[in-house]
């Protein structure tokens, strides 16, 4: 066979190389990329390349369909066209002449690599391709052309418009169905193993089709469309997780914006993580039903009972409405008059506040509640008509449309209930042995606890929540963000 050895290779020339042929699919600057016949390439410098004693020029394959057919078979055709016609302007702007160029072209004096900048070619290019009606800027240019240089044609594909394989492959229609079936039921049920997944699908699929009439995948075959199926559903995982994901809104989570305590607050009620000693003297569990200003984060209200009724929601509005008095036994720098609130301000208001202790009075405006017995009673109902506070119920099983008073339940777990005798943990399997054996208190000895817990630290914890949009990274307590926005309605009512 005969061969030659050019002092210049181009793209598209064919050529035997370490005992393989390859087609020349880059050139950057004495470095030159070759793709086998299926695509695997390799970059090798030009010199080691062309002194190699095998190496031969073959001929000059057909560069307009430069790696279309070991690069681009894959593609829709619309794709590998568009990545096609790149080749030609980026062969150009790169060697100075075209891939389809006859032999003894002259090279274009603004394409020209020997007196010409590659900056100057791409702006050239690019005036070029705006005049032929292909809007695109020098800096694009340039991209295409580092893409081109580094991987060739199939570099420069735009991927954005390339299918993505399917989760399923080319699994039969009517089992993916059946396994998605499957799936969908598996949320409000027991937790199950994928076995019981594959038998509920056997099951789906003769009641639909008959019995025999759709083959079952192997079950290799099924583990692995069963797990890109249920992605992030937790089907053999946690039933409370599987159920709360389920229960998400559709659309983006909307968080209300506040301006001023007592506009928005939620109230809910949760199992209280502490046995306690009952009035028969056996232990037991107790409810706490909590009213949170989304504004200030405040606990208005806090209430301990066996279990929540009308009746003691409506007590907890009270409570929130009238100042907490000092007890016998608190020290003094828990009294409002000590505390960061505008006492003086609001003393003129309320004389009881003259000795309450530092946790702010807030009127309720709007009260967000789940849909509970004892906040949809007729009861709690009026309670909210007769002091002209909205009533707005959540939807059914949504606990993201009150997440405040969701998360501080939560925290007044960890931050008060743990350090209890009795503490039980936040689910069986975080208890302890003999907890009823413990010196338990009782449900009136944990209220007084927790009343005083709220004012001394609650109230004076900074809350990520509240945020100083004036100093980065300070944080607010709920005394201190209820102050800032009673002076700063002042200063609004001044102006």
């Amino acid at each position: 066979m005969n061969s030659a050895r050019p002092g210049r290779l181009r793209l598209g020339d064919r050529v035997r190389f370490q005992k393989h042929t390859y087609t020349v699919v880059g050139l950057t600057g004495m470095r030159v990329r070759l793709a086998d016949t299926h695509g695997a390439g390799m970059l090798v410098d030009q010199v080691h390349l062309q002194s190699a004693k095998d190496f031969a020029v073959l001929g000059a394959g057909d560069r307009t369909a430069l790696g279309s057919a070991a690069l681009l078979d894959r593609l829709p055709e619309p794709v590998a066209e568009r990545a096609l016609w790149w080749q030609r302007p980026l062969v150009e702007l790169l060697t100075g002449l075209p891939p389809d160029a006859p032999a003894g072209a002259r090279v274009k004096s603004e394409y020209d690599p020997a007196c010409r900048s590659l900056a100057e070619r791409e702006r050239a290019k690019a005036a070029e391709l705006a005049a032929l009606g292909e809007e695109v800027t020098a800096r694009t240019i340039k991209r295409k052309r580092q893409q081109y240089e580094a991987g060739g044609i199939a570099a420069v594909v735009d991927h954005r418009l390339v299918p993505h394989a399917s989760l399923v492959g080319r699994a039969d229609p009517r089992v993916v169905a059946a396994i998605r079936q499957a799936i969908g039921e598996s949320v409000p049920a027991p937790t199950r193993t994928i076995e019981h997944a594959r038998w509920r699908t056997e099951r789906i699929l003769e009641v639909e089709h008959g019995q025999g009439a759709v083959e079952m995948p192997s079950r290799a075959t099924f583990y692995r469309l069963f797990g890109n199926l249920s992605q992030g559903v937790h089907v053999t995982g946690s039933a409370r997780t599987r159920r709360s994901l389920a229960d998400q809104p559709e659309g983006p989570f909307r968080y209300e914006s506040v301006a001023a305590p007592g506009e928005l607050m939620q109230i809910d009620s949760t199992p209280l993580d502490v046995l306690v000693r009952l009035d028969e003297g056996v232990p037991g569990r107790v409810e706490l039903t909590g009213l949170v200003d989304v504004a200030t984060r405040t606990i208005a209200a806090a209430v301990v009972r066996p279990t929540t009724k009308s009746v003691d929601a409506s007590l907890l509005l009270a409570r929130a409405l009238t100042p907490e008095q000092m007890r016998p036994g608190w020290a003094q720098a828990l009294a409002m008059s000590r505390s960061v609130l505008p006492h003086r301000r609001l003393l003129p208001l309320d004389e009881r506040l003259e000795h309450a202790a530092a946790r702010p009075v807030i009127i309720p405006e709007t009260i967000v509640c789940d849909r509970g017995k004892a906040f949809i009673s007729d009861n709690f109902r009026s309670a909210c008509r007769s002091l002209e506070i909205t009533f707005q119920p959540c939807h059914p099983r949504s606990p993201a449309e009150k997440p405040h008073i969701e998360r501080t339940l939560e925290s007044v777990a960890t931050l008060f209930c743990q350090f209890l005798p009795g503490y039980l943990g936040r689910t069986a399997e975080h208890r302890g042995r003999d907890v009823e054996d413990e010196p338990l208190w009782s449900m009136l000895e944990i209220q007084e606890f927790l009343d005083e817990w709220l004012v001394a630290k609650w109230q004076n914890r900074p809350h990520d929540g509240l945020r100083d949009p004036g100093v980065p990274g300070r944080t607010f307590t709920p005394n201190q963000k209820y102050a800032a926005l009673i002076e700063s309605a002042g200063r609004s009512r001044t102006r």
